[in-house]
């Protein structure tokens, strides 16, 4: 498509993906029922089921088709080899959790589906023409390039208790990947904080915006039905408790307590990692990293790649006490 995907890679499972994670972190991906075990025999090979919400169709596409369609949606091409690897089994292991809960669990608006074209929803996924207009002139090489590194791994998918695990990821973390706990509220064993320093030399990993006064009471009054914003600007936002990571836990907004993902959400921030300050009528809102910083960092990956690490150490460092399985 044009080049507006370059932004939906991205903020589709950073700002507005996922800000909780809705597919990957629903009640229903929590626990996946027993028959997690036909992870391994009956679904393997058989094509995912792909609802286009415009039309309503119900499409198949075989397996290596929709993962490579979701690492040309969901990391830049010009990565290095072994994190465009572990994004594509990480995007596996999200195409068959997504199926099994299906057919445990049936989602009515999907019409039998195992997920939709809703980028807003479920992973994201390029059809080969989507992909060509997105590369233009460099379609053929790149395309080449994640089919083959699809092709080295496409059998495998990372597990946790056999069962495949919420694979979430982001572009880049603060530093310190967030927990799950701390950013969705419900704790998970292998969604826990580790080291992401090289995130720190991402592009825009400091990212700050300013709103003027009146602009910033719109936003917030838009967010927050029913607000009150006293006279005094500088306690419009005022910060309470942040994780170790740097996430925001909670803040006030005018009289409401709300979340950092809250004030995140109503300001279009990078990250729900943030610091501000006022000046006069305007506050300046300083942002680390880029999206919810739960899982696999993306920048983080590339960096290790770069450092010589396979997709097997990268997957493993995001998803610690993990398997990687056939």
């Amino acid at each position: 498509m044009k080049r507006y995907f370059y932004t939906l890679v991205f903020v589709a499972f950073s700002i507005v993906i996922l800000p909780a994670l809705p597919v990957l972190f629903s009640e229903k991906a929590v626990a996946v029922p027993e028959i997690a075990e036909k992870v391994k025999s009956s679904y393997i090979g058989e094509p995912y089921k792909v609802l286009d919400v415009s039309t309503g169709e119900v499409s198949e596409v075989d397996e290596r088709t929709y993962v490579i369609g979701a690492v040309c949606a969901e990391m830049p091409a010009t990565f290095a080899e072994e994190a465009l690897k572990a994004q594509a089994v990480s995007a596996h292991t999200y195409a068959e959790r997504q199926r099994l809960r299906e057919r445990s669990t049936p989602t009515p608006d999907l019409c039998g589906a195992d997920f939709s074209n809703d980028t807003e929803k479920y992973q994201g996924y390029f059809t080969e023409s989507q992909a060509m207009e997105y590369y233009g002139d460099n379609f053929r090489p790149y395309y080449n390039k994640i089919c083959s590194v699809v092709d080295e791994v496409l059998p495998y998918i990372i597990t946790y208790h056999d069962e495949p695990i919420i694979s979430a990821f982001h572009s880049m973390s603060s530093g310190k990947t967030e927990s799950a706990e701390n950013a969705w509220g419900t704790a998970v064993d292998y969604l826990v904080p580790v080291d992401s320093s090289y995130d720190k030399s991402a592009p825009r990993y400091i990212d700050t915006v300013k709103y003027e006064k009146e602009t910033l009471r719109q936003l917030l009054a838009e967010k927050f039905s029913g607000i009150i914003l006293g006279d005094d600007f500088t306690t419009w936002i005022q910060i309470n408790n942040v994780s170790e990571s740097g996430t925001v836990l909670s803040a006030m907004a005018g009289d409401m307590k709300v979340s950092g993902n809250d004030i995140r959400e109503a300001l279009a921030l990078r990250s729900a990692c943030f610091e501000i300050k006022y000046e006069n009528d305007t506050i300046s809102i300083t942002t680390k990293g880029f999206g919810h910083g739960v899982g696999m960092s993306q920048y983080g990956a590339n960096a290790m790649a770069n450092e010589g690490k396979s997709w097997r150490e990268i997957l493993l460092h995001y998803y610690p006490n993990c398997q990687i399985e056939k």
